[in-house]
């Protein structure tokens, strides 16, 4: 079924949301399906394309669930908060359907410096031209933080609750009042309890946003994965082994600039600065000899030259910048628009 958001269609009568919790039940306890949903891949009828935002606050799984339907790595993740900062766009297309991801920052509520401010109008910006919304939270939970995200989505909009890390719910009956609660709080067009890591959640959820895809010619070519440069996601793949390696000593404002990126013969040739606020987080990164700052170059080096499937050098310097992330200037300067 579908139903959109206040302002468009009203919200399902006691009968349809009944059928609703039957489906997302049915998805959630059947762990091998009677009969495998119709592929997504296979070309049939007129072309569809359509922009779908993957919304909610931050650590819920997000990127994760993005770099899955993609099929490939287009995010990057990390147990910290904020890890992702920019409007991501991953593509996936299948037979004759474009699906255009767009990854959010989680919607900060408790800092408010100029960083801060910066990821929350990428997420405002994210939110306003869709043809669908995936709200994502955890399932079987629901705070003030998943609350003020979801106040934020425009009317008229489909809306697909995503309950991510069904995985984490021991029992899964206990999920039902929940998801009837949740309809109380929006009338979501779709439940769909899942865990993103598993393939055939991610497959029935591609074939649950093919509906909503509008009848359209494609916006981007049938093998590319996301509109980012290459120089974009080698800055960002170095953030990632930087929180991944420092985990809590490094605070959330850490950042990475690439200052070079050069191509030649097959050889990439990058040259980035991580960019921290104090002196003290500067030794972090660069750890006892050297040796953390020489890890998070060989492992962002090796992932990158698995993405691009060719040689890489990177160079990685450390540098402070006292107050970047309150500072306007320097929030634009260093990518945040």
């Amino acid at each position: 079924m579908t139903s959109n958001v206040s302002g468009g269609l009203p919200a399902p009568s006691d009968d349809g949301l009944e059928a609703m919790l039957q489906r997302a039940l049915g998805r959630a306890e059947n762990s091998t399906p009677p009969a495998a949903p119709a592929p997504v891949c296979e070309p049939a009828g007129p072309r569809r394309c359509g922009f779908i935002a993957i919304v909610g606050k931050p650590n819920v799984g997000k990127s994760t669930l993005l770099n899955a339907l993609v099929g490939h790595k287009v995010s990057i993740t990390s147990r910290k908060p904020q890890t992702t900062r920019h409007r991501i766009t991953g593509i996936r297309t299948e037979g004759a359907s474009q699906f255009v991801f767009v990854d959010t920052p989680g919607y900060q509520t408790r800092h408010g410096n100029a960083l801060n401010r910066a990821l929350n109008k990428a997420v405002l910006g994210a939110v306003g031209d869709v043809d669908l919304l995936l709200f994502v939270v955890e399932a079987g939970r629901f705070d003030l933080a998943d609350a003020k995200v979801l106040a934020l989505l425009p009317p008229g909009v489909p809306v697909i609750l995503v309950a991510n890390k069904l995985d984490r719910v021991h029992r899964r009956l206990e999920i039902v009042p929940w998801l009837r609660s949740m309809q109380e709080r929006h009338p979501f067009a779709e439940f769909f309890p899942m865990c993103a890591r598993q393939s055939r959640d991610v497959q029935r959820l591609l074939a649950v946003c093919e509906r909503y895809l509008p009848e359209q010619p494609w916006l981007y070519e049938a093998d590319d994965l996301t509109d980012r440069s290459e120089r974009f996601l080698a800055g960002e793949m170095v953030r990632e082994k930087l929180f991944r390696l420092t985990g809590d000593e490094l605070p959330y404002t850490s950042t990475v600039v690439v200052d070079r990126f050069e191509q030649l013969d097959g050889l990439r040739r990058i040259a980035a600065t991580i960019i921290v606020e104090r002196e003290g987080h500067k030794g972090i990164v660069i750890g006892e000899g050297g040796e953390r700052l020489k890890r998070i170059g060989t492992e962002a080096r090796q992932e990158l030259e698995r993405l691009w499937g060719g040689r890489v050098f990177l160079e990685l310097w450390v540098k402070v910048r006292s107050g970047w992330s309150d500072d306007e200037a320097r929030v634009r300067a260093f990518g945040y628009e």
